[in-house]
């Protein structure tokens, strides 16, 4: 009994060793995470507004493109243009590569969860809005959305002249990583501003989190192959994609055409 306790004890101690070894080794594989004392939206965002964002995927039945597309831009205008709610359209488009017979709108409300809270409650009361929530949703695969918040380092979106095709990049970060990608493309977006193509960026709050939305504008597909190309020639962009890469876990492109009564053209 005693040769087997000291044998029982011999194998408890190699076993801790080897977990201890197997942990550290392990470790130097794992991103550490440091530890914050403030949530990363007061750290990323904007201080001067309390601007929030409002980003839409409506999936389009194919036969039901066309008819979706009057009835949006019937409507969607009438709200932007109305003073009576603190939200703005600051785009609308359909993809034109990527998922297919999609449509995207991205809206703004000055004023944060208050101003959609008050847009939400007032559009209940629009019977012409009520009308069309109820055309759409006969029109619909499925849909989706999520809250943003803008990175204080983009510019605000503003409304430009066309034509112009849209290119939304979005990427589904690792958790605990969106300080470190802010830190990096505070430095970049300065590279990527050259030719004015950079519209906007967004992180997420509510719906898929650690989320991250990068809008561009470009001539045409041509002229987005050149002015990413040329981004490589410039000092420090090879730097930023080296150390960011590793923080994506999916990535994905939209290429997007405006709709006719887009802000953004």
């Amino acid at each position: 009994l005693h040769i087997a306790s000291k044998r029982l004890v011999l194998f408890h101690h190699r076993s801790l060793s080897a977990f201890r070894e197997d942990s550290w080794f392990k470790s130097l594989f794992v991103r550490k995470v440091d530890p914050r004392k403030d949530a990363h939206s007061h750290l990323l965002a904007k201080k001067e507004d309390n601007n929030l964002y409002k980003i839409q995927f409506h999936n389009v039945k194919p036969e039901c493109l066309d008819a979706y597309n009057a009835l949006c831009e019937d409507v969607l205008p009438s709200i932007h243009a109305d003073a009576e709610y603190p939200c703005e359209l600051v785009g609308t488009w359909n993809t034109w590569y990527g998922e297919q017979d999609q449509a995207v709108h991205l809206w703004r409300y000055r004023g944060g969860y208050p101003a959609l809270t008050e847009v939400m409650n007032k559009l209940r009361q629009n019977k012409k809005f009520m009308d069309y929530r109820r055309e759409r949703g006969k029109m619909l695969l499925s849909r989706r959305n999520q809250l943003l918040l803008e990175f204080s380092f983009w510019n605000e979106p503003v409304p430009r002249s066309g034509p112009n095709i849209y290119e939304l990049r979005s990427y589904q970060l690792r958790p605990g990583t969106m300080i470190e990608w802010g830190n990096y493309w505070a430095r970049a977006i300065e590279i990527r501003q050259q030719n004015h193509e950079a519209v906007g960026g967004f992180f997420s709050q509510i719906g898929s989190l650690y989320t991250v939305h990068h809008l561009w504008a470009y001539k045409d597909l041509q002229s987005r192959e050149d002015i990413r190309n040329a981004a490589w020639q410039r000092e420090g962009w090879d730097e930023v994609v080296y150390y960011t890469v590793p923080l994506i876990q999916h990535m994905e492109s939209r290429i997007m055409i405006p709709m006719k009564t887009s802000p953004l053209k």
